[in-house]
This record gives structure tokens, sequence and C-alpha cells, in this order.
């Protein structure tokens, strides 16, 4: 076998191993809880779930064992698996286009644009449950990155990396002030803003997924779609140039991307920027720099990392819960600070 095939394979190889451990992570996170049952009544509540016409969401509640399993755990399962998904590429793809390996959905002000629309959102319309100021959460990601690519094309009609790190952090900074303003005079607003931004898919029921779930599947495909442009833009604007590349019309869509799943992820369960700077490089150290493959491999390892971490703190603080944005980051900063002292960063 060449060369080429044996690294194909061996990527074939990780990637169905990610997938495995993807499974049984999600098979975890609907058996485990802080209220304990045997697995013979999560295994009979998945079985009719699985059986109803509507879907286990739909399901008619049952005994109080089923509603745990089918009304709780299941939807918060599955979005913490589209949502983790959706932040791994996110991580990627961001790196990518900013050539900076520290990069996350905060350095260009996603987190921010959803962060001060949901608490507006709260403010003014004394919005508490996710279903309703999400859309407004993402409406603000998608007002920002907007903006973002549109103050990083001023003058030179092209957003370069520099000028996308440097809108994004004026964006930023702007939109945190802005929220920190609104927050600050409504306790109300705060009480349930506070909730919202340390991150956490606990809470959401399966109309929260619903909702986000076309734009993530979107993002997804604008991803795979961006994925061959931007190994061509990683070589640099010259050379992609003069090798076809329409550098504008690339770095569109793969911000529209961007846009998309950071969006509605964030929407969704909250600013959890940690998973998007580690994800890229735990898998481009099996990936390698391709990013036809390192999406796919990003977005398996944001799936499972946040699934995990959701699991772990079901556990650890029986019998409450600690929220996955705090589990990321009590768990992850250290792994990533030993990750980067055992190895240098891989190159973008």
């Amino acid at each position: 076998m060449t060369p080429i095939g044996t690294m194909r394979r061996r990527r074939l190889i990780g990637l169905l191993a990610l997938a495995a451990l993807l499974l049984l992570a999600a098979v975890a996170s609907v058996a485990i809880g802080t209220r304990l049952l045997p697995p013979s009544t999560v295994f009979d509540a998945v079985r009719d779930g699985l059986t109803c016409p509507g879907g286990p969401f739909q399901c008619p509640a049952g005994s109080t064992e089923a509603e745990i399993v089918r009304g709780l755990r299941l939807p918060r399962t599955a979005l913490a698996l589209v949502c983790g998904l959706a932040l791994g590429i996110t991580g990627a793809l961001i790196q990518g286009y900013t050539r900076n390996p520290l990069s996350d959905a905060g350095l260009l002000g996603l987190n921010s644009g959803a962060a001060f629309l949901a608490a507006l959102s709260m403010h003014l319309f004394a919005f508490t449950a996710p279903e309703q100021y999400i859309w407004f959460a993402f409406a603000g990601a998608l007002i920002a990155g907007v903006v973002v690519f549109s103050s990083a094309s001023i003058g030179g009609g092209k957003a370069s990396p520099l000028s996308l790190v440097l809108a994004g952090a004026a964006v930023a900074a702007f939109l945190q002030a802005m929220t920190n303003a609104v927050v600050l005079m409504d306790a109300a607003a705060l009480d349930t803003y506070r909730f919202w931004v340390v991150g956490s898919v606990a809470g959401r029921d399966a109309e929260v997924f619903w909702q986000v779930l076309p734009f993530l599947l979107v993002g997804v495909l604008l991803a795979v779609a961006a994925g061959p442009g931007l190994n061509l833009l990683s070589l640099g604007d010259d050379v992609a140039r003069g090798l076809g590349v329409d550098i504008g019309r690339s770095r569109a869509l793969g911000l529209a991307a961007i846009v998309l799943l950071c969006g509605a992820a964030t929407a969704a369960i909250g600013p959890i920027a940690f998973l998007g700077l580690v994800v890229p490089h735990l898998a481009r150290g099996i990936s390698g720099p391709d990013y036809r493959w390192l999406i796919p491999y990003s977005g398996l390892f944001g799936a499972l990392l946040l699934t995990s971490a959701d699991i772990v703190g079901r556990v650890v603080a029986r019998p409450g819960e600690l929220e996955v944005g705090i589990m990321l980051a009590v768990v992850g900063a250290p792994f990533f600070i030993a990750f980067v002292r055992r190895r240098k960063l891989a190159s973008l």
C-alpha cells in the first residue's frame, strides 16, 4: 500500500474509533444522571420511545423513570452531541481562517453578539426560558459575524486574517460592555442571563434541539464544502489566488459556516469557548493539517468532549450537578496547558 493509502486508512480507522467512543458516551449520557436508574429501566424507556409514532421526544411520559429518560436525558444528550460537533468544527474553521492557533469563537465577536441580544431580550421582554431567547441569541451572533466581516473588508476590499482578528476584538469588546450595561440595570435579566452565560445543556427540552438542528445541518454542509479551499488558503493568499481560488468567496463560505454553527450552538447552550480552542489541536495531532479530515475529526472530538464533560458534571456534584461550561474549564484548562508543554502547537 502506498504512503498516501496508509495515511488514508489510518485516518479512517481513527474516525471509526472516535465514532465508537462517541456512541458509548451517548449511551452513558442517557444511562447516568443525578438519579440512579436500573439499566433495564433505561433500556425499556428508550426502546418504548423508539417505537412511538412521533419518536422518543414525543412519546407519552408514562412512568416517572420514563419521563426522566425520554423527557430530560435524551434531549439533553442529543443537544450535547450536535452542539459539541458544531463547536468543534467552528474552532477548526476559525483557527484556519485567522491562521491563529489560539483563536476561538470569542475572537470574532460571535459569543459577545449572542450574549448581547440574549440579555437584551431578557431585559425587554422578560424572557426566562431558552426556547424564548434562543432566536435573539442566534440573531446576535449572526449580526456580529456580518459586522466583523464587513469591518474587516473595509479599505482593501477583502478580509485578511489580521483584519478579521482586529475587527473581531473591537466588536467583542463593545458588545461585552453593552451586555454588562443591560444586565446591571435589570436584576431579573441578570438572574436569567447568568444561567445562560455559564454554558449548560441542562434545562433544554426537545424544542430547543429542533430549533437549532436545521442551522447546524446547513453549517456542517458549508464547513465540509469550505475544507478544500481552506487547504489552499493555508498556503497564503498569493499562492491560493495563483491556484484559482476566489479568496473572497472562499472566506465568505467559511465564515457563513462559522456563524451558523457557532451562533446556533451558542444560542442553545451558552458560550463555551474553551471547546473550540483545544479540540482542533487534538484533532490535528491525528488527522494532520488537511481540513478535509480535520473538520470531521474536530466535530467528533467536540461532541465527545462536551458529552463526556456533561456526564462528569452530573456525577461529581450529586445530588446537584456542575454545568458543562464549568467542567470544561476546570478539567480542560490544565489538560490544554499540559498538551502545549509536551508538544508545540501544530502550525496552521
